[in-house]
């Protein structure tokens, strides 16, 4: 069974910087996944921050993040990362990793409304910037 294990939120001010991990255990095919960052702030939907389709490294950042968000990740060690600079109050949310074999194109938004093909998600870690 696959696991994913999320840490490093924490309580920064505008401007700060915050880096996540995400560590997979049980996941065999964890080169073949497309993995992924999403996040929720109360009283709004999930939506998707970053994606890796580990296949080829394509990857995707959502128009709200591009530039300060840098997402990364170790096929061997099956550990993924997002490095968060220049945040902004409107990032904080509850921010989960996820993986699984069909995520993409769904975690690109090209499916329907809130789904994101991941079969697996971890627990959330929060995220708040201080204005």
């Amino acid at each position: 069974e696959v696991q994913l294990q999320a840490s490093g939120g924490g309580v920064v001010q505008t401007g700060g910087s915050l880096r996540l991990s995400c560590a997979a255990s049980g996941a065999t095919f964890f080169n073949d996944y497309t993995i992924g960052w999403f996040r929720q702030a109360p009283g709004r939907e999930r939506e998707a921050v970053s994606c890796i389709r580990n296949t080829d490294g394509s990857t995707f950042y959502s128009d709200s993040v591009k530039g300060r968000f840098t997402f990364s990740a170790d096929n061997t060690s099956h550990t993924m990362w997002l490095q968060m600079d220049n945040l902004k109050p409107e990032d904080t949310a509850v921010y989960r990793c996820a993986a699984g074999p069909h995520g993409w194109p769904y975690c690109l938004g090209y499916g329907p409304e809130g789904y994101y093909g991941m079969d697996y998600w971890g627990k959330g870690t929060q995220v708040t910037v201080s204005s």
